[in-house]
C-alpha cells in the first residue's frame, strides 16, 4: 500500500488553516464546524494553531479558556457554540492540560508576559485537579457538578495529568516560584502509574492505555520500551496505523500521532517516522485530517468526520520529529520537572525541610480529605 509522503512547512500550513477555520469568534475551538468543543482537545488544537504561526489565534483560544473557567479551577467537559454547556460532568485531566498548552506557548514564543497572564488560570486548573488526588496517588477522572466524585481514576486520564502537572511546575520555575506540594503530588502520581494503583480501572483495550505512560514520561527508558513492544502487534496494524481499540480494525489519526511522539521519547523516531507516513492516508485535500478509517474496507468512522483534535496532533507530532519549533521537544519530556522521587532518602529530606502550602481548612494543599471522599 502506498502512502503519502510526510508533511513538509507548507502542508502543515495548510493543516494548522483547517483547525483555524473552524475556530469560533469567541475563540473556542470546536471539534469541527457546527460541533461541539472541550477543553482539552481545545488546548491541543491551540498549541498546533501555535506551531503553525497562528500566535493571534492560538492566544484566543486561552482567552477563551480564562472567560470559561470556573470559580473552583474547573472547566465543564462539552461545550456548544453558542456558549451553552452541553456535559456538565468535570475532568480532572481535560482541567488540567490548559498548564501543558501555556508552557508549550511559553517555549515556542518566550512570552513571558502570556505566561504570566494566565499563571492564575494555571494555578487554579491545577488546585482543581489535584484536589482529587487519591491517597494510591491517581486522580479521580471526573466529578459531578455537585461535587461527587466519580469511583476510580484512569491511566490515560492520570498520565496526561501527570504531563500536566510536570509543565505546571515547569511554569511555577519559570516564574520564580517553587511549589513543593505540586512536586509531592507529581511524584505520587508518578508512582501510581509505573506500579499500577488499584484505583486506576483497567482499560486495557484501549490504546491510550497502552502509549500514555510512556508518552507522558512516567516511565523509565526500559520499563518503557518494553510495555510498547510487548503490545505492538496488538494496537498496530501495518501500514495503516494504531487501532484506537485493540480488538477492533479502526484506526485514528490522533492515536497513532500519538503513539509517534511516544516512539520518539524513548529514541525510536524510525517508527515514529513510519506511523507518521501512513496516516497521511487520512488527510484530506483541504489539510484537515479524517479521524479514523477502518479496515480493510477503508470506510471512515465517524462517517466522513475530520477533526480539529485529529490535525492538531499530527501537526505536534510532526513538529516533535522534525523540530519545526522551539517547543518540539515537548513531548519528549526530557527537559520537564519529574516531580519527587518518593523513594529515594534525598526527597524524604527535602519534605521534611519545605512546608508545603495550605488550604483555607488548614490541611495540606492536595490533601487527602478530598480523596477520601472518594
Amino acid at each position: 500500500m502506498m502512502t503519502p509522503p510526510r508533511l513538509g512547512a507548507g502542508r502543515i500550513a495548510e493543516t494548522v488553516e483547517s483547525i483555524r477555520a473552524v475556530q469560533l469568534r469567541n475563540g473556542m475551538i470546536p471539534w469541527f464546524g457546527g460541533g461541539h468543543g472541550d477543553p482539552w482537545n481545545h488546548v491541543e488544537a491551540a498549541m498546533a494553531l501555535t506551531v503553525g504561526g497562528a500566535v493571534a489565534e492560538a492566544e484566543r483560544a486561552f482567552e477563551w479558556l480564562m472567560a470559561t473557567q470556573r470559580p473552583d479551577g474547573a472547566w465543564h467537559t462539552y461545550y456548544l457554540a453558542d456558549g451553552q454547556v452541553e456535559e456538565p460532568r468535570l475532568d480532572t485531566n481535560v482541567c488540567a492540560y490548559v498548564a501543558t498548552g501555556v508552557w508549550h506557548h511559553f517555549l515556542s514564543t518566550g512570552d513571558a508576559g502570556h505566561l504570566e497572564g494566565l499563571w492564575e488560570t494555571v494555578e487554579r486548573a491545577i488546585g482543581f485537579a489535584l484536589g482529587w488526588q487519591r491517597p494510591g496517588g491517581e486522580l479521580v477522572w471526573s466529578v459531578d457538578p455537585d461535587g461527587t466524585p466519580g469511583l476510580y481514576g484512569l491511566l490515560s486520564g492520570s498520565s496526561s495529568a501527570y504531563l500536566s502537572l510536570r509543565c505546571a511546575i515547569a511554569c511555577a520555575l519559570e516564574l520564580g516560584l517553587e511549589r513543593p506540594d505540586w512536586e509531592l503530588a507529581a511524584g505520587r502520581l508518578r508512582q501510581a502509574i509505573a506500579r499500577g494503583s488499584d484505583g486506576l480501572a483497567r482499560k486495557d483495550q484501549f490504546a491510550m492505555d497502552w502509549y500514555y505512560p510512556v508518552l507522558v514520561g512516567a516511565l523509565d527508558p526500559g520499563p518503557a520500551q518494553e510495555r510498547l513492544e510487548e503490545r505492538w502487534d496488538e494496537f498496530v496494524i501495518e501500514g495503516c496505523g494504531v487501532r484506537c481499540v485493540s480488538d477492533k480494525p479502526w484506526v485514528t489519526a490522533a492515536e497513532t500521532a500519538e503513539c509517534a511522539m511516544a516512539l520518539l521519547s524513548i529514541g525510536r523516531g524510525d517508527l515514529a517516522g513510519r506511523l507518521l507516513e501512513w496516516i497521511g492516508q487520512h488527510r484530506r485535500p483541504d489539510g484537515s485530517y479524517l479521524t479514523g478509517i477502518v479496515y480493510p474496507q477503508r470506510s471512515t468512522f465517524p462517517s466522513g468526520e475530520c477533526s480539529s483534535y485529529t490535525a492538531a496532533a499530527v501537526v505536534l507530532a510532526e513538529d516533535a520529529l522534525a523540530g519545526l519549533s522551539p517547543a518540539a521537544q515537548l513531548f519528549a519530556g526530557r527537559s520537564l520537572p519529574r516531580g519527587l522521587d518518593l523513594d529515594s532518602t534525598a526527597a524524604v529530606t527535602r519534605l521534611s525541610t519545605r512546608r508545603l502550602p495550605v488550604s483555607a481548612s488548614g490541611t495540606c494543599a492536595n490533601s487527602s480529605e478530598a480523596s477520601a471522599r472518594a
